[in-house]
């Protein structure tokens, strides 16, 4: 189950990482190609701003000249003068004076009087007052923009405010701030540019982008289709999509290498400690001379979620390499003392044997562990046999110390799995230990006439030379448990007693192996 969901889980991550990366890069050139089109929409538009003023400001000049005429208004000097200014202007069509309110003369000369001021849009802050649109009566024309400074005015085309080059396909208008059109570039609409002047400085109004800028009265907007930005973002696209490409190429090598990781075989090891995926077997000890079961061997075993368990030749190599065998090491003890704390408080003679590991056996590590666990249970340290292989006697006086300062707390130590390793005589007679379990490999050799057969004696009157109970590994028939019984063997352990079992059928079995005395 969790390889199932590891592998849906990956395959999710990296259509992600494939598709977002991606996804990303488009929406960021179109992001990209809006925001370049806005900044060069800005661009117009802060131009016709310039534009509009610097137009003014010719107006403005020439407004300011013609009030400083010291002669009579409307005499031909007046009229010369008006029409001088005009000419020098390309800015300015027509000029006139107004005397009570009222139109007298004009660059074009003498009026009938009868023309009145006109009432200002609004008056920039040096006094010029501005009427956005107007029809002239002197000249025959389209609509011009009037400005008044004092006694005159002067005419102005609206086109000079907005007359800028633009890109194909850019529209211009020029606005005054209460949203009047002032002068346009390529005919915009002016309702969209009444709406887009109310609104915010740029954005996207259906499909026209627009971008605005303001100056002294004035508000330019400048306009395009939305399909003007397509070549931009290709463009983008050129740029990002390669971008885009390798960091979803990345995102899906760091997803296949994780999950690799967590699907190899020390990934789901790491997943199994930490998800307390161990359970205990226990496999019964029984004493060869009555059938008596006098304790067990705690087999770790690893059951995973659906159900299925894995034999510990498979996992316990890894976890001693990777060092995760200490964790499962007090998960062990934690599940023996939680199984079987009843039973051993019960029978007293009773006891369980834990394996250590290599790293336990050269450190004290896990006696503080054990001591913990059996707090508060009634569960005595003379009923926890500590089992070691002669794989843990690298450092022996590393080990010596462990296995002493185990005695001293109360539990026998007994040397696993004797004669696979490198143990000498003279490294037994140095090591605190209370038994010594013979290799299965040496009990399968008996009655037969291998190599090895005649070595399993010689291991027996060893341990016994050393006041060693003895443990027989792998006992499978009943001629082997004869001859063992015949040399004086204390204890059998295997098939041909009992299969490792789980907690509940280890009571079971262990109540009716026990002799009628028995406690239990």
């Amino acid at each position: 189950m969790d390889r199932l969901r590891i592998i849906v889980t990956a395959v999710v991550l990296g259509l992600a990482g494939a598709i977002a990366p991606i996804a990303a890069m488009f929406h960021l050139s179109w992001t990209q190609a809006v925001q370049n089109e806005h900044e060069r929409l800005h661009l117009f538009a802060g131009r016709a701003i310039a534009r509009a003023d610097m137009s003014l400001n010719e107006a403005r000049d020439a407004l300011r000249q013609i009030d400083r005429f010291t002669g009579i208004p409307c005499s031909a000097d007046h009229i010369a003068r008006m029409r001088q200014l005009t000419i020098n202007t390309r800015t300015i069509e027509e000029m006139g004076y107004f005397e009570n309110g009222l139109l007298k003369c004009s660059s074009w000369g003498p009026t009938d009087g009868r023309v009145a001021q006109s009432k200002p849009d609004f008056v920039t802050s040096d006094g010029i007052a501005v009427t956005a649109r107007m029809q002239p009566v002197m000249s025959a024309g389209h609509t011009l923009m009037a400005l008044r400074y004092k006694d005159h005015n002067a005419l102005v085309d609206p086109v000079r405010f907005a007359d800028i080059i633009v890109d194909p396909g850019v529209q211009l208008a020029l606005t005054t701030e209460n949203g009047i059109l002032v002068g346009a570039l390529n005919a915009p609409d002016p309702a969209r540019i009444g709406k887009i002047v109310a609104g915010p400085e740029e954005g996207l109004d259906d499909d026209l982008l627009f971008a605005t800028a303001r100056g002294t009265g004035w508000i330019a907007v400048a306009t395009e289709p939305q399909s003007q930005i397509l070549d931009g973002v290709r463009r983008q696209q050129r740029l990002l999509l390669p971008l885009g490409a390798f960091i979803a190429a990345f995102i899906i090598g760091v997803v296949v290498w994780l999950s690799r990781r967590r699907l190899s075989p020390l990934g789901e090891l790491q997943i199994a400690v930490r998800k307390r995926e161990f359970i205990v077997h226990y496999q019964p000890i029984v004493e060869l001379r009555t059938g008596t079961c006098i304790g067990a061997e705690a087999l770790a075993r690893w059951k995973r979620p659906d159900g299925s368990l894995v034999q510990p030749d498979h996992f316990i190599p890894l976890a001693e390499e990777s060092g995760l065998i200490t964790a499962i090491t007090d998960q062990v003890i934690a599940l023996v003392v939680s199984d079987l704390n009843s039973l051993l408080v019960a029978d007293r003679s009773l006891h369980i044997a834990i394996n250590l590991s290599a790293t336990d056996v050269g450190t004290e590590r896990v006696l503080p562990v054990i001591a913990r666990a059996l707090q508060h249970t009634g569960i005595q340290p003379r009923q926890i046999w500590l089992e070691a292989t002669e794989r843990g006697f690298v450092d022996i006086e590393a080990a010596r110390s462990t296995l002493t300062r185990a005695r001293e707390l109360g539990h026998a130590v007994a040397i696993d799995d004797f004669g696979t390793g490198y143990s000498s005589l003279s490294y037994l007679e140095g090591l605190p230990l209370d038994a010594l379990k013979i290799d299965k490999s040496f009990i399968d050799t008996i009655s037969t006439n291998s190599a090895t057969s005649s070595v399993t004696p010689h291991i027996i009157e060893m341990a016994k030379t050393l006041k060693l109970k003895i443990v027989a590994e792998g006992v499978e028939t009943q001629a082997q448990a004869d001859y063992l019984l015949e040399r004086d063997v204390d204890y059998g352990q295997g098939w041909l007693f009992a299969r490792p079992m789980p907690a509940a059928d280890f009571i079971a079995y262990c109540r009716r192996a026990k002799v009628p005395s028995g406690k239990v």
